[in-house]
């Protein structure tokens, strides 16, 4: 039987692909033909070209699959950009989830997200009987991953079996495409890192996350959802951690929060005007500014889980940064 990835080129795709391979299962990769595949490079996989906005492609990849894990989506943290995700996160989640009805499919294995769940005030904590939430006029983003994880939900309850998992921030090895923490990681080693941002942010390692997408397609119950963080940490502690690991002194001069989100605010205009991909919005400074008190109870009692303690990720990141000759 064979298992199918979309976004299998990505972050968590890669590194999720790599682990089924470890667990020797055959796997197939839905990717465009526009696709950048290096951090699939010399993998022993199957590649369909095609699109999740196309049923057909969608229905030609999934055939005789076992498992899908839907990774592909479109993350944005800029403005204006409302009617892409909506189509991408959203409607192309709806031909996946035909094309698994179609095909078949054993198990469909959707990625979520942490920020699909309805924020809740500060000091509570976030599990999964926290509702989703479809209007979030804070993120486009948040609201297309909420109203695509109430249709997987929906389509289990109408007989289809999907599992749905909500990983935090991730972190850690393996990201080819430079994310912006790990851009900050990197700004950090080099020295151009003077001022942070006090807040914090519950982070999951990569692998720990690609690791228990597997756990909920082996002991996930159908039609639930789990939660995948790890630990929550400020940013003054993960400036800490990357102080151990490089012998870099943190910078301990803080940006005002109302400043950050102001300059937050006036970014979109400077990365529309360069072409430079996005890192720091008022977004982003309103996630460190969120709660970010999470539980995954759920899934470590139910599927196994244990993700790793993020000192570790930290280490593992700068490792693989060096190797791969951007710090």
């Amino acid at each position: 039987m064979t298992d199918v990835v979309t976004g299998a080129n990505g972050y968590l795709g890669n590194v999720l692909v790599k682990e089924l391979l470890k667990r020797k299962r055959k796997v197939r990769i839905l990717v465009r033909n526009t696709s950048n595949l290096y951090s699939l490079k010399n993998l022993d996989i199957e590649k369909y070209i095609g699109d999740i906005s196309d049923l057909d492609s969608l229905c030609k990849a999934f055939e005789g699959a076992d498992a899908v894990y839907h990774l592909a989506g479109r993350v944005s943290l800029m403005p204006g950009e409302n009617h892409i995700l909506h189509n991408i996160n959203y409607l192309c989640t709806k031909n996946v989830i035909q094309a698994c009805k179609i095909c078949k499919v054993n198990r469909l294995i959707y990625t979520s997200s942490i920020h699909a769940l309805e924020e809740q005030p500060e000091g509570e904590i976030i599990d999964e009987n926290t509702p989703y939430c479809t209007n979030n006029h804070k993120s486009a983003y948040d609201s297309s991953k909420a109203k695509a994880s109430i249709d997987v939900l929906k389509a289990a309850g109408e007989g289809l079996d999907a599992v749905i998992v909500n990983p935090t921030g991730v972190i850690g090895p393996y990201d080819y495409a430079i994310s912006a923490l790990t851009k900050t990681f990197i700004d950090f080693a080099k020295k151009r890192l003077r001022l942070t941002i006090k807040g914090a942010y519950d982070f999951v390692d990569v692998r720990d996350v690609a690791i228990g997408h597997i756990l909920a397609y082996e002991k996930g119950r159908k039609g639930e959802n789990y939660i995948l963080s790890g630990d929550r940490v400020t940013v003054s502690e993960l400036m800490k951690m990357l102080e151990k690991t490089t012998g870099i002194k943190a910078p301990n001069h803080y940006l005002p929060v109302s400043i950050g989100k102001l300059i937050g605010s006036l970014m979109p205009i400077y990365y529309w005007s360069t072409g430079i991909r996005p890192y720091f919005t008022r977004y982003s400074v309103e996630v460190l500014c969120s709660n970010s008190f999470i539980s995954h109870e759920k899934a470590t009692k139910e599927l196994g889980y244990n993700p790793r303690p993020i000192q570790n990720s930290v280490q593992d990141a700068i490792l693989w940064l060096k190797e791969m000759g951007y710090i």
